[in-house]
């Protein structure tokens, strides 16, 4: 069995702490590991073996994806597939089983267990079980999704509806959408819904067959071709779920019930009902101090959250942003994210924190104002940053740790190299091509100055990039 990841995502429900930049996925809720941390080691205890997994992520994810795997130990990690531009989960689970075929040199025999990278899930050995029953059943020709026993009318949920026992599974019936309160009650009253965890278990010939049957948009791009050849032509599939390519239309799909703790954490409310609560049943995240305060979660990340004689709130602290809501309200946090979206003063910060992380290392935006930007920046040992220019602002750096090696190339194409120590400064002038570098074997960490008329992320031309993002 392979296990694929999918970890390309960029959902904003759990704004501000999820950004455009670094969505959910990646994620620490409880201080310790992020969501995909967690899903990968979760998937490897149910395969073995770190070759064994595969995970699809996007060009702008790839560094967070290899940075939290070297931080669990996992380095040098080759099954990471990136997708040209999103396309939902049917084409990413297509692009996955060609990868497998082509790469992994699998036969079609071979069984996937698909995953998003976002889901709480406890206990993890209980999970593995399941994940291996659902292996035994794909072996047979079954596609296994996994229903989670409901212990509430949830109505952020899609759900499942079984038939006929199949063993310890069930024929699927149906597949319902989101339903609203009264009709999510009746689900729970029939005892024979579950929902829907976005998991799947099926070996590689019987979802080619169903493709082939149902999806042929999709089939017959990545039929006969090799992997580099569908990456090519990833563009032309549908934008659409595995649930409607596949999962609404086979009549092989079998629902193998998780009694289990499963959240995949979509809203605030989810983060309130998974994460431990004190004897007041609030959630409390960071440096809180609460007086009277009952049922409510407060997660704090730099300040002091003081709350007094208050119930059923939510408070999230970020450096930049604050949000407050009201209980039970957390699915409209996607409005106001559409709200910010909407403004050009507020759209970045439904994209960025104030700390970016790049494949280089970071910065952390201190200070903007007109004319003028101050960042903390940070590169990882060995690292550099791309050979760029702007053409809207001069840049000064002032080296507070480390030692960096500046390339200055004037307009002659003559290139100079600056050794600036702790405590030394460089002039970076408009319209000059720089890179800055970190040779040594600490991090490096600066402070840059912009100053210009116009100082927003998007002044910036690259002549040459390691990461390839020129």
């Amino acid at each position: 069995m392979k296990a694929v990841i999918l970890a390309g995502g960029s959902g904003t429900r759990l704004f501000p702490l999820s950004r455009k930049n670094f969505p959910k996925q990646f994620l620490s809720l409880d201080s310790s590991k992020s969501l995909f941390q967690k899903t990968v080691e979760r998937c490897l205890k149910a395969v073995g073996n770190i070759n064994d997994i595969i995970i699809i992520t996007n060009n702008e994810y790839q560094f967070h994806v290899k940075n939290q795997l070297e931080d669990i130990g996992i380095k040098d990690f080759k099954n990471i597939i990136l997708e040209p531009i999103g396309r939902n989960t049917a084409p990413a689970v297509a692009l996955a089983v060609r990868y497998a075929l082509d790469k992994l040199n699998v036969t079609e025999n071979e069984t996937l267990f698909i995953s998003p990278s976002d889901h709480l899930i406890s206990p993890e050995d209980r999970f593995v079980d399941y994940v291996k029953k659902a292996d035994y059943f794909a072996k047979k020709g079954f596609i296994v999704t996994f229903g989670v026993n409901p212990t509430k009318p949830e109505t952020g949920y899609g759900y499942i509806e079984a038939d006929m026992p199949i063993e310890e599974a069930y024929k699927v019936k149906q597949f319902h959408e989101k339903p609203d309160l009264k009709t999510a009650q009746k689900y729970i009253m029939a005892g024979n819904y579950y929902w829907n965890s976005g998991m799947f278990t099926f070996s590689i010939k019987t979802i080619l067959e169903e493709f082939k049957k149902h999806s042929p948009d999709i089939f017959n791009q990545i039929n006969e071709k090799t992997f580099e050849e569908v990456v090519i032509s990833f563009t032309d599939m549908p934008d659409i779920s595995i649930d409607y390519a596949v999962m609404e239309k086979t009549d092989k799909a079998v629902v193998l019930p998780l009694n289990i703790v499963w959240s995949d954490v979509g809203s605030w409310d989810s983060v309130y009902e998974v994460l431990d609560k004190d004897e007041n049943e609030n959630v409390k995240v960071g440096n809180v101090i609460d007086i009277d305060t009952k049922k409510s979660l407060i997660f704090g990340n730099e300040r002091l959250i003081a709350t007094v004689g208050v119930e059923d709130l939510m408070v999230i602290e970020t450096p930049d942003v604050i949000v407050i809501a009201k209980k039970g309200e957390g699915q409209k946090i996607k409005d106001l994210v559409s709200v910010l979206k909407s403004n050009p003063n507020t759209k970045e910060l439904t994209e960025f924190h104030k700390t970016v992380y790049r494949p280089w290392g970071s910065y952390t935006e201190l200070e903007k104002g007109e004319r003028y930007r101050i960042k903390r920046i940070t590169v990882k040992p060995g690292e550099m940053l791309s050979l760029q220019l702007h053409y809207h602002r001069s840049e000064h750096w002032v080296v507070v740790k480390g030692t960096a090696k500046v390339i200055l190339e004037d307009s002659e194409g003559n290139r100079k190299e600056i050794f600036v120590h702790e405590n030394e400064s460089v002039f970076v002038p408009k319209t000059t091509k720089h890179r800055l570098v970190n040779p040594g074997k600490i991090p490096l960490e600066i402070i840059e100055v912009q100053v210009g008329e116009y100082v927003e992320e998007d002044d910036i031309v690259r002549f040459e990039d390691v990461y390839k993002r020129c």
